[in-house]
């Protein structure tokens, strides 16, 4: 039991001041006579307390040979006098100098509070628990001098050791409070509030425990606060698990000033600029950001890192440990994790942050420890129902239980109030993967993990439409790391499952913009050999979704041979979903194939199967998308009549997000009826609904209807501020479809012709080979309107006409009268 933390008298003592600057140095005896050229028996005899009072001149060596500075030179300076360098009265303080503590101060504080004011909750300490190296003992340190004045009876520290007992426990709390005897204690405190402060609990915990529970029980005003890997296990005991600093996300700032602001940050720069002179750079920030944030905050690593600036740049050390943090040892760059109050230096020894996680992950029974395996495949943050679906309900295991003694062990952070969120710090996760592909447990492991998230994105996959569909995208977005590393996992050991998960994520690589991924995926699952005896429905589901994707960059022509043996196999299944789902594709596929009969016979099958069934939202869906064979075929008013039915059914079966799908193409139909008034107002109507539903495809088209409309009526100012959203916001784009027609109107309303073929050019190239051939028309009727060259004109109306033969489009009456009127 370590207790020699200062001397048996009332005030800071000055042996007590001289030997924790001197152990805060890393500095023998010896050492420190040499540096401040004073004999050796004069620093040993001030250390035992022999010589309370040294000369001026002595105490001032000493404190030039310690590198004391500013407020630390004062203090030294003042207990070599006999008296503290402030006003307050001398107190019984047995504890070395605190060490300089960054980004705790929420943490400090909070503990402040709490150890300040008389304990209202029956508590009568409290124990910081963590991994090694996370700063529990700086945090305790620093704390414990805060709060001397809430203790007349004084603040001590012991720290335990291996192997210690009962017996040696209490004695050594009775030796750091001045007293000879245990039973010495209680007329020492005298009815006055005391401190203990206990370091690495862990170590003897059963003789702790036992010690400690006497003393509370002797002793009423004592309180304590303690260190460890683990709690004490009193019922007095209140548990505070110490997190690591909080680090930036990656890609989250630019600045190094921006950067600082984080804890981990602040941290690892203070250790840097003690071992490499230079600042950091500007160009170095990127990487400083993603270092910082892959050593997860945890200041034992982060000291470590650190200490590789001497011969490294950042972007070096990213390099070698960014992907090897539990590699990185040596010792820390302030030369002391918990050393100070344990008596030595804590870098006598070298230090690793694998041997830092390994001292907790050994405190863990086998079946916690293959608990632990498991979740350690989770590379987002899990709820409590994941994690025991992913621990499969393994019987030996409780799992709230085990999530909660992960917290208490400090392996674990949670977020949240009404629903927690749970995480494994990054190096328990990378340690506890390396176990278990040790133990031969990763690839069940990994399997599982893939398991659970097919199910989870199984759960999800029917709310991936309608109004749900931005919430259900963002349960997804929440898992998105997870489902990466399933993929990549099951892809290779276990494609069925591989499938059965990328069946039903579709809609979600759609809404998020990553159909040309999401297509990849599925390409190369169902080519897959291997899941030729796969669930014929979910091999289907796989298909009609390749055709999904591929729509999105015009290469939906390419899968119409999937969509149609999905709609064989469904049927054959007597899937009316499946049915639905394949028609509606292969109505959008044969448009794209310019089959366009074709797409509207599927389109009419869609509808008559959602009426034989009663699906409301499927009718709507239907009549929607036959919307635009009404005007392709110019009849506008059987166009009206269908959104009209789309606008009722959407509202019975509350489809916001259809009924506002629908009033912007009742907007397009109103501008090409030449009622620009309306089609505007409609348009602002759709915009303000697709707000919330976060689809830019749609909103895109529903600006250009509102701005081309605004040209027509001759609005140029509000047609401009239309132009400003959909213009690139990088000024070296070329502009898309939607901003080349725009602008094209509005040029050509101010009577500049030759910008405005230019324009309308761009666009025709932009909507070229695209999903609806009405967009071609628009760019070509403007082109044609802005060309004076007689025999140049004759050509793009004949462009003109050829491409709605092929397409199947009437042109109309507004279209037809903008193309024959003679060129002014």
């Amino acid at each position: 039991m370590t207790s020699d933390h200062g001397a048996d008298r009332e005030g800071p003592g000055f042996d007590g001041v001289l030997r924790g600057y001197r152990l805060r140095a890393s500095l023998t005896q010896e050492e420190l006579a040499a540096r401040a050229a004073v004999g050796v028996r004069t620093v040993r005899d001030l250390e035992r307390g022999r010589a309370s009072r040294p000369q001026r001149t002595t105490a001032e060596l000493l404190a030039a040979a310690l590198g004391l500075v500013g407020a630390d030179r004062l203090a030294f300076l003042a207990a070599a006098r006999g008296h503290s360098a402030g006003a307050q009265p001398p107190r019984y303080v047995r504890l070395p100098p605190a060490s300089d503590l960054i980004g705790r101060d929420d943490d400090v504080a909070h503990l402040v509070t709490r150890l300040s004011r008389p304990p209202g909750d029956g508590s009568r300490g409290i124990t910081l628990v963590g991994l090694a190296g996370v700063g529990k003992t700086s945090l305790a340190l620093t704390v414990s001098h805060r709060v001397t004045r809430a203790y007349p009876g004084g603040v001590a520290g012991v720290v335990v050791t291996d192997g210690s007992t009962i017996g040696e426990v209490l004695a050594g709390v009775a030796a750091v409070f001045g007293v000879g005897r245990p039973d010495d204690l209680a007329p020492r405190f005298a009815g006055r509030s005391a401190l203990l402060l206990i370091d690495a609990v862990e170590r003897a915990p059963e003789a702790l425990a036992e010690a400690l529970g006497r003393l509370l029980a002797q002793h009423p005003t004592l309180r304590f606060l303690a260190t460890g890997r683990h709690p004490i296990g009193l019922p007095s005991e209140r548990v505070q698990p110490v997190a690591p600093l909080v680090a930036p996300p990656t890609g989250a700032v630019t600045t190094l000033e921006d950067a600082a602001r984080y804890p981990a940050v602040a941290l690892f720069l203070d250790r840097l600029a003690q071992v490499r002179g230079a600042q950091v750079e500007p160009d170095e920030v990127e990487p400083l950001v993603a270092l910082v944030h892959r050593l997860g905050g945890l200041p034992i690593a982060l000291e470590l890192a650190a200490a590789r600036g001497r011969v490294l740049t950042l972007a070096e050390i990213l390099d070698r440990y960014g992907d090897r943090v539990l590699d990185l040892s040596g010792r820390p760059a302030d030369g002391g994790v918990g050393g100070a109050l344990r008596g030595r230096p804590a870098d006598t020894g070298v230090v690793s942050v694998r041997e830092a996680v390994a001292a907790s992950y050994r405190l863990l029974s086998i079946a916690e420890r293959k608990a632990l395996h498991r979740l350690a495949t989770f590379r987002n943050r899990w709820s409590l129902d994941l994690a025991e679906q992913i621990i499969d309900r393994d019987p030996e295991v409780d799992v709230v239980h085990l999530l909660d003694r992960f917290l208490e062990l400090g392996l674990l952070s949670a977020r949240g109030a009404r629903a927690f969120r749970f995480r494994l710090l990054d190096v328990v996760g990378d340690y506890a993967c390396e176990r278990a592909a040790a133990l031969g447990d990763l690839p069940a492991a990994r399997r599982r993990h893939a398991e659970v998230m097919a199910d989870l994105a199984l759960s999800i996959a029917p709310d991936l439409k309608g109004a749900h569909l931005p919430e259900a995208a963002a349960r997804l977005d929440d898992v998105s790391g997870d489902i990466g590393a399933a993929l990549t996992y099951a892809a290779k050991e276990d494609p069925h499952t591989a499938l059965r998960l990328a069946a039903c994520l579709p809609r979600w690589w759609r809404f998020r913009g990553r159909d040309v991924t999401g297509r990849q995926w599925l390409r190369r699952l169902v080519e897959d050999p291997r899941t030729a005896d796969a669930d014929p429905a979910i091999r289907a589901w796989a298909q009609v979704g390749l055709a999904q994707l591929a729509l999105e960059h015009g290469s939906g022509a390419e899968e119409l041979g999937s969509a149609q043996a999905a709609l064989a196999e469904f049927t054959v299944l007597g899937d009316v979903p499946g049915q639905l789902t394949a028609h509606s594709q292969l109505a959008a596929l044969w448009m794209t194939a310019h089959g366009y009969d074709r797409a509207r016979a599927h389109g009419e099958e869609a509808l008559a199967l959602a009426r034989r069934s009663g699906r409301l939202r499927d009718m709507a869906v239907a009549e929607n998308n036959l919307t635009w064979h009404e005007i392709r075929e110019g009849n506008l008013p059987a166009a009206r009549r269908r959104l009209a039915e789309v606008d009722k059914l959407a509202s019975r079966c509350g489809e916001h997000r259809l009924r506002a799908v629908a009033v912007a193409n009742l907007a397009e139909v109103e501008r090409l009826d030449g009622r620009h008034e309306e089609a505007a107002r409609l348009g602002r109507h759709a915009i303000a609904e697709l707000e919330d539903v976060g689809d830019p495809g749609h909103r895109r088209r529903v600006l250009a209807t509102i701005g081309l409309a605004l040209a027509a009526a001759g609005r140029a100012r509000e047609t401009e501020g239309v132009l400003a959203e959909l213009r690139p916001s990088d000024a070296g784009v070329p502009p898309d479809g939607p901003a080349a027609v725009v602008e094209g109107a509005l040029v050509l309303l101010r009577g500049d012709e030759r910008k405005a073929a230019e324009l309308f050019e761009t666009a025709a190239a932009a909507y070229e080979g695209g999903h609806d051939p009405r967009d071609m028309v628009e760019a070509l009727v403007g082109l044609i309107r802005c060309t004076r060259e007689t025999e140049q004109r004759a050509k793009l109306v004949h462009r003109l006409h050829e491409m709605c033969r092929t397409s199947g489009i009437a042109l109309l009456p507004r279209d037809r009268k903008l193309i024959e009127a003679p060129a002014e």
